[in-house]
């Protein structure tokens, strides 16, 4: 087995938001499994303007970090609203509720989390925002 993986996000991991109804409002690539992460998570998101994703999550194990690779969007973290512009990144830690929306122009945006849990320390509400 190769030390390495490599995997083209848009190509290889297949889209999870219409298999939940986010679409086409959300698309979401999570490729920890296609990666063969061990440790981490990796997840792309493209959001639509003005798109609120109809969820937020917590880890209670999990830390994760946000980066705007294209356009803006907003993170409520707790019950901060936060302006996200490219190339900022935002770190959210273990315990606290997080969700994204796309702002005017939309968003693309990296997820990295770490360690990896198996998702099992995640915890969902749909009244979020």
């Amino acid at each position: 087995m190769a030390g390495y993986t490599v995997v083209n996000l848009k190509s290889d991991v297949e889209d999870m938001a219409p298999k939940f109804g986010y679409s086409p409002g959300l698309e979401s690539r999570f490729a920890r499994k296609s990666l063969e992460l061990e440790k981490s998570g990796l997840s792309y998101f493209k959001i639509a303007p003005n798109f609120e994703a109809p969820f937020g999550h917590v880890h209670s194990e999990q830390e994760e970090v946000y980066v705007v690779l294209n356009g803006s969007a907003r993170a409520k973290v707790g019950d901060d609203v936060i302006e996200l512009r490219q190339w900022d990144a935002v770190r959210v830690a273990p315990g606290v509720w997080r969700g994204l929306a796309g702002g005017p122009d939309g968003a693309e945006i990296l997820a990295f989390g770490a360690p990896n849990t198996e998702n099992q320390d995640i915890q969902m509400s749909r009244d979020f925002w």
